[in-house]
């Protein structure tokens, strides 16, 4: 019941994703740059879902894990466009969007497209606009220059490309400019010692959200991924507090 199954858009290309239905709003669950549905806080999310009897929604993005696509071509409007597919085709109701690092930004993204269906959202290291923060100007003037980016990568032993329709496309999606036309209730998470996205961002996306019922939660000896055993369950602790308010208000 709970295997992979896959959807396919309008071009062809088939959509890894995993569906569970239950009830109260569907939990989404946005991977991170390169990672994928098999990570630990996806997996997580969805066996605590299913132990809960809530519905819940996995996907790789077109070009990662069990999908189908390159890598080189995936862009934040491809991948948002993708979820947002997936959701019109599998998702009845009201949608709660957890988004993981780079999903935080595609969170915003797909939050603001989903309109009142969003029903709230949680950010784990949310990481909007890092096309923009992340690089140095030398980089982005290879990027922009049409050439890929290689980094270092400390979760694996290749190193991490970022190409350069990727960066193109971030930059003109970029979202902490200005108000961000979210009224649903939202939820980040961040680790202080994060050496990829900075803490203090969380704050920068609470104040340019619309909504005031926006909660920041910092762990104070927490890294980027808030993947130990106690930040998964503080993730499944916010997720649970989130849909009771939902319920109760």
């Amino acid at each position: 019941m709970f295997d992979v199954k896959y959807h396919e858009m309008p071009d062809g290309r088939r959509i890894a994703y995993r569906h569970i239905r239950g009830s109260g709003p569907t939990l989404v669950f946005l991977p991170g740059y390169m990672s994928d549905m098999d990570g630990g806080k996806a997996t997580a999310l969805f066996d605590w879902a299913r132990e809960q009897g809530r519905a819940c929604l996995l996907l790789d993005y077109s070009g990662c894990g069990k999908s189908e696509g390159e890598f080189a071509d995936g862009t934040l409007s491809k991948w948002r466009d993708e979820v947002l597919a997936l959701i019109e085709a599998k998702v009845e109701g009201e949608v709660v969007v957890i988004g993981s690092s780079m999903g935080g930004w595609l969170m915003l993204l797909v939050g603001a497209a989903l309109g009142d269906r969003l029903a709230g959202m949680v950010g784990i290291a949310a990481a909007p606009d890092f096309t923009e923060w992340g690089y140095s100007d030398e980089q982005k003037a290879q990027m922009a220059a049409g050439e890929t980016v290689f980094e270092d990568n400390p979760y694996g032993p290749e190193p991490t490309p970022t190409h350069a329709g990727f960066f193109a496309d971030g930059q003109a999606q970029r979202q902490m400019g200005g108000i961000v036309p979210i009224d649903a209730p939202a939820r980040l998470l961040h680790g202080h010692r994060d050496e990829d996205v900075p803490w203090q961002l969380s704050l920068q996306i609470a104040g340019v959200l619309r909504s005031d019922a926006v909660q920041v939660t910092f762990v104070k000896d927490g890294d980027h991924r808030l993947s130990r055993p106690q930040d998964i369950a503080l993730l499944l602790r916010t997720v649970d507090g989130l849909i009771h308010d939902l319920e109760h208000t």
